[in-house]
């Protein structure tokens, strides 16, 4: 199919905002499923996975390829709890345009503001739709006045509504200046048209004036048409539309009712009308790998140049091994064929090459520039590797994910059940970046990390249930840093006789904290050419170990830099394995005397709750140590905008459940580290 035909797009927006049920939508009307799933009943295809259906949220990002007035439409829906920021962020980086589904009661709700600012770091055009248009409450032009205070776009509504909350009937398009009316007898397939009754008559051209308003002054020529009282064409307006979205100037406006099946074909007309194909969007940027040079390189979208694409999801499945989600940028692979693995160094080959349907797939002989599909067979490719030919190896820009900053134990419950669990860990650390697990040096017992308390519940129980792994599980414990508060230097020599052989080392390094939020660099200034490489690995690799290891306490280091001033090597006794090990002890020596400290993860707390309960809210988060940074006041009721340190927020849920008679909901996410007062008992 020509590029030009072809969206990959995502659907993004604040957990329960109807995302899910919106594509649902899309793939019923595009033909893809001839039932409409629900996510109330569990039923939503999408939502594939037993964890999905039981708690009726989005955890993975799903992928699904649909077709619309002879246009291939690629949809990725993308979670929208905060744990899962790492599913989100992987979409976006692959994304060329996206529907941000916008709640028309609550407005702006905190996840949506999370998506945006990640969207608008992938530089991603978007369109809106205002969901949940039946509801009590709903306020079309209120909703979207708050998406312009809080991100400052320029909106254009391309509809307005016909009655809004329980009065909702259809919209009157400001394009064709019809109204629209959906039929409840075969679940909204038969739209009627009709015109514009003469008690709106008089709104719909204000909206219609405002619309051509905006949309003359992104174009010289209409700009000139407009000034003269000429009249524009829908076509010119339609034309001109895509070229503000796709330039990012401004934001089309739809909306409807979802699960009430109202404005989801004006909704993928919009997709396919306003959002770009893979060659409107600027060309990829890499860095190109020339022995041991690096230069940045753009990489235009086109099937006939050299093969280059990048994993951005990995889903393990138990007949097929590991699914690997490959976005092309450019060239064409075919299946059965040898791969380059650039991060790895590595060949691989591609055993078949499959298009997605949500849990379901048919077989592809090639995938082409600007496509989405999923690679079978690669065993080495993880989250954000790119892959390609020999001939040409170019590293994309990775996907940098948030560091985990909870923890909980787990334990197999006989020996025999050790190895299974550390296969299933290696498995679901592969798939999602922000899951890692380590064994803790002291107590022997194995550690899992990750973005909160759902994110770790859901990994748990995908260990049980999928995986069959039985396990006892810990308390959840805060994941802690250690950094340092000052700058040292210290020198070390490393001496050891092993098998009748010496091992000689020294070095000198110096350590100094970074600013807030630059996590940790190793630099080595002194470098000289009797040195050989191999020494210099081991010196990198074993710094990097310790930053990893922590100072006194086993948590990774963060905020911290390491110079390497001195080394010390003799020809004839120095190893790779010497220096390793004085790096070591060099590094622990210099950090001690550095003042160690220990950083607890802080996070941006959301509360939202009835107006009457915002006292007893706010009370119960400055119990635990929370400060409250502002409130928005919203028609569903109040939003409190809170920071708190992590270790206070376990069980936060039923306190405030129990003070607000249920009626609060809060969400957070990680905001900073801070240096956690009264320290940690070091046993």
């Amino acid at each position: 199919m020509a590029l030009e035909k072809m969206r990959n797009i995502g659907i993004m927006a604040h957990i329960d905002a109807g995302k899910t049920t919106t594509t649902e939508r899309i793939l019923y009307y595009t033909g893809k499923i001839h039932k409409i799933g629900e996510i109330d009943d569990g039923q939503a295809t999408m939502d594939w996975m037993a964890q999905e259906q039981e708690r009726g949220i989005t955890i993975c990002s799903a992928a699904t390829t649909t077709y619309w007035k002879n246009y291939q439409i690629n949809i990725i829906d993308t979670p929208g709890h905060v744990d899962f920021t790492a599913e989100v962020e992987r979409s976006l980086r692959v994304l060329d345009g996206a529907v941000a589904v916008i709640c028309a009661v609550d407005g702006v709700q905190p996840q949506t503001e999370t998506v945006w600012k990640q969207a608008d770091e992938f530089n991603v055009p978007r369109i809106c739709f205002m969901n949940k248009m039946d509801r009590i409450g709903a306020d079309f032009f209120g909703s979207m006045q708050d998406v312009q205070d809080k991100f400052g776009i320029t909106p254009l509504a391309l509809q307005i509504p016909i009655g809004q909350g329980p009065d909702f009937e259809g919209v009157i398009d400001l394009l064709k200046m019809k109204e629209l009316r959906w039929s409840e007898e075969d679940e909204g397939e038969t739209i009627t048209e009709s015109e514009i009754d003469a008690s709106r008559k008089a709104e719909a051209e204000e909206w219609r004036a405002k619309l051509i308003d905006t949309v003359a002054g992104l174009d010289d020529a209409l700009a000139e048409i407009y000034l003269e009282g000429g009249e524009i064409t829908e076509e010119q307006l339609r034309k001109t539309i895509r070229k503000g979205t796709i330039e990012r100037t401004i934001v089309p406006f739809v909306m409807g009712s979802a699960r009430h099946n109202q404005g989801v074909q004006p909704l993928i007309d919009a997709v396919i009308d306003y959002l770009p194909s893979p060659t409107e969007i600027p060309a990829a940027k890499g860095i190109r790998i020339k022995k041991d040079q690096q230069e940045p390189v753009e990489v235009p979208c086109d099937a006939s140049k050299m093969a280059l694409g990048l994993v951005f999801k990995i889903q393990y499945d138990r007949e097929m091994g590991p699914l690997c989600y490959v976005r092309m940028y450019s060239g064409k692979i075919q299946s059965g064929t040898q791969i380059y693995n650039t991060n790895k160094k590595k060949r691989e080959r591609v055993n078949r090459i499959l298009r997605m349907h949500a849990d379901k797939s048919e077989p592809m002989d090639s995938v082409s520039a600007g496509d989405i599909a999923v690679f079978i067979g690669l065993k080495l490719a993880q989250t954000g590797d790119s892959i390609g030919t020999e001939a040409f190896p170019v590293l994309l820009e990775q996907p940098v994910f948030p560091q985990p900053v909870i923890s909980v134990a787990l334990e197999p419950e006989s020996m025999s059940e050790k190895d299974k669990m550390n296969e299933t860990l290696e498995i679901l650390s592969r798939e999602d970046p922000t899951f890692t697990s380590h064994e803790d040096a002291e107590t022997g017992q194995l550690i899992i990390s990750g973005m909160g308390e759902l994110h770790l519940d859901v990994l748990v129980t995908r260990m049980k249930d999928d995986f069959g792994v039985k396990c006892n599980v810990g308390a959840p414990q805060v994941t802690y840093r250690e950094s340092i508060r000052d700058s040292a230097e210290a020198t070390e020599n490393y001496s050891r006789v092993l098998g009748g052989k010496e091992n000689t080392a020294g070095l000198t390094i110096q350590v100094t904290r970074l600013e807030k939020g630059c996590g940790t660099s190793v630099e080595i200034e002194c470098r000289h050419s009797e040195v050989p490489d191999e020494i210099i690995t081991a010196i990198t690799d074993g710094l990097k170990n310790a930053l990893d290891s922590g100072i006194n306490y086993g948590y990774p280091c963060t905020e911290l830099g390491v110079k390497v001033t001195g080394i010390d090597y003799n020809e004839l006794t120095s190893t790779p394995f010497a220096f390793e090990a004085c790096a070591a002890q060099v590094f622990d020596k210099a950090c001690n005397a550095a003042t160690p400290e220990i950083l607890e993860p802080v996070m941006n707390v959301d509360i939202s709750c009835p107006k009457e309960f915002v006292g007893p809210a706010s009370s119960q988060l400055s119990q635990r140590g929370g400060s409250i940074m502002g409130q928005d006041s919203k028609t569903s009721g109040e939003i409190i905008h809170a920071q708190a340190p992590m270790a206070s927020m376990f069980g936060f849920t039923t306190n405030l459940r129990s003070a607000t008679q249920g009626r609060a909901s809060f969400s957070m996410e990680f905001s900073h580290f801070q240096v956690k007062v009264g320290g940690l008992n070091k046993y």
